[in-house]
């Protein structure tokens, strides 16, 4: 005769849930830590605000900046606008895919960054971006904008 316990038998298991939701946590975490990672390639300027801005830095991406006074930089060094067509046609031939990112400081003339954004178009690069900041009203309340 076989004695039956009161207590029911369970099976082990092993929860996957918990460890789903570990995982996903540690990926958020990598990707926000990977996000400060990223060094700006071009010199300070004092970027435009806009409600509806977001981050776009790549690593092979091209950096452009055009300060108040109208001059341009290639990653933080002053160039000549026949130097930068030159060096613009030198990168697109290397690589057709090229982004560039044009940052303009926010008292820089709308003329000075249109040349720029002219001469890049005139090497045939398609993809360009423009830094700005997020204006005050989108950023989170007691929290200044970079």
């Amino acid at each position: 005769m076989k004695i039956v316990s009161p207590l029911p038998h369970k099976k082990a298991r092993i929860e996957i849930v918990p460890l789903i939701d570990i995982m996903f946590f540690l990926l958020a975490a990598f990707m926000m830590v990977s996000l400060t990672m990223i060094q700006m390639q071009s010199i300070k300027v004092n970027l435009p605000t806009a409600t509806q801005a977001s981050p776009d830095n790549k690593p092979d991406m091209m950096n452009l900046a055009v300060d108040k006074q109208g001059d341009v930089y290639l990653e933080k060094k002053m160039i000549a606008p026949n130097d930068l067509q030159i060096e613009l046609l030198k990168r697109y031939r290397a690589n057709t895919n090229l982004p560039v990112f044009i940052s303009g400081d926010r008292d820089a003339s709308h003329g000075a960054v249109i040349n720029v954004l002219d001469l890049v178009r005139k090497a045939g690069v398609q993809k360009v971006a423009f830094a700005i900041n997020k204006s005050e009203e989108a950023a989170p309340a007691g929290r200044p904008t970079p």
